[in-house]
């Protein structure tokens, strides 16, 4: 059991970001909180790491390289062994239809980037966590 109690240490987190900055400042926030986090630079290594081994939680940019974020969340969509996995969406979008579309889609919840800090992303992962596995 993590020191805070919460049960959640050594869930398995990706992070599915093309931003180097932000996925090893979040990464790292991640990790001291107990997490094992692996990440992903692209859609397609994310649907990979996502194939190989099945994440507590997922955190997903939408502007991506190749496959964007909304192309993986309508894929997890529709694969019953992957639809149950909780995707918080961490993006520059923040237009309402942007928002409709991702939540649409399944995500758990849509946070846009300019107004959460990573410290405040992490406690929005244990939240989600909390919620669907405690």
């Amino acid at each position: 059991m993590d020191e805070k109690g919460t049960g959640l240490s050594k869930m398995d987190i990706l992070i599915v970001e093309d931003d180097k900055f932000l996925r090893d400042l979040i990464s790292q926030k991640l990790n001291r909180e107990g997490f094992k986090v692996r990440t992903a630079i692209d859609g397609e290594i994310g649907m990979k790491e996502i194939g190989e081994r099945r994440p507590a939680l997922i955190l997903l940019d939408l502007i991506l390289p190749g496959i964007d974020g909304f192309e993986i969340l309508e894929r997890l969509r529709n694969d019953a062994n992957l639809s149950s996995i909780p995707v918080l969406v961490l993006s520059n979008l923040g237009q309402s239809e942007d928002i409709d579309r991702a939540r649409s889609l399944g995500a758990e919840d849509f946070m846009i980037k300019a107004n959460f800090t990573p410290g405040e992303i992490v406690e929005k992962v244990k939240q989600v966590l909390n919620k669907k596995y405690v």
